[in-house]
């Protein structure tokens, strides 16, 4: 099993158990991370997903080439493969609950789309992140491309597709390609996680939802976000918020 889903309380761990191969992501693991994501989702109990590698010292080094090389002549193989990178991506992207990455290791290629998919990333100091297409005489897709440059900006998402240059940890921090260096950054993950988790739900995850409706393009309030507003006085996180601030206490969400 090369991927797996841990629950711990309202904290879910995210997987990837490929060592022997650096944590490298086949076609078959493609397929069946999105319906981990979709478990997590489901799951009322769970407030975080945190993707990580099951082994210290890793993430993931990207796609298996081995496969591609052997695979890639095949057209449908492409568009499968295509298709089940993208639907691995949107569905971090997307996911209604907060997903933050733990990086061990290196996170390079399509372990570094991981890495962008996700809300937050926290990298180990010996961590090297790289985005290689320029290497391997590859596209990357609009939309994963689009996750490059929502978070590093425009002209050092070119750089960094350009070059393909490995990024260390200290100057992936520098350039917004991770937001935190921490020496285990799983348990900075996890600490994170429940931080997250002890907060509003409610808040949480319509906040998620309003920062990706910015980066998908809208650029003022409509009636949905105007909704998401003005509804959140009647839910029960508000009223217990302002019940806790006037008892001075910490709120129980």
């Amino acid at each position: 099993m090369t991927l797996r889903l841990e629950r711990d309380g309202a904290v879910a761990r995210l997987l990837i158990d490929r060592a022997d191969r650096r944590n490298a992501m086949t076609q078959a693991m493609w397929e069946a991370l999105p319906h981990l994501v979709a478990d997590a989702m489901a799951d009322a109990d769970i407030r975080v997903l945190i993707l990580a590698s099951a082994t210290p010292g890793l993430f993931c080094a990207g796609a298996d080439i081995n496969e591609f090389a052997a695979c890639s002549g095949d057209a449908d193989w492409r568009a499968a493969n295509q298709a089940a990178i993208r639907s691995t991506q949107y569905a971090l992207a997307h996911a209604e609950k907060p997903v933050i990455a733990a990086i061990d290791g290196d996170c390079v290629g399509g372990g570094c789309g991981l890495a962008i998919a996700c809300d937050l990333r926290i990298a180990a100091p010996a961590a090297r992140l790289g985005i290689t297409p320029a290497k391997l005489g590859i596209v990357y897709s609009l939309f994963d491309t689009r996750l490059l440059v929502d978070l590093v900006g425009p002209a050092r998402a070119k750089r960094i597709l350009f070059t393909g240059t490995l990024h260390d940890a200290e100057a992936a921090l520098a350039i917004g390609l991770v937001d935190e260096i921490a020496a285990d950054p799983l348990a900075a993950a996890e600490a994170l996680a429940r931080e997250i988790a002890a907060n509003a739900q409610h808040s949480v995850r319509a906040s998620k939802a309003m920062v990706r409706r910015i980066l998908d393009g809208q650029a003022d309030d409509d009636m949905v976000t105007l909704e998401m507003f003005r509804d959140a006085f009647t839910y029960p996180d508000f009223a217990e918020g302002v019940a806790a601030f006037r008892e001075k206490r910490k709120p129980r969400f």
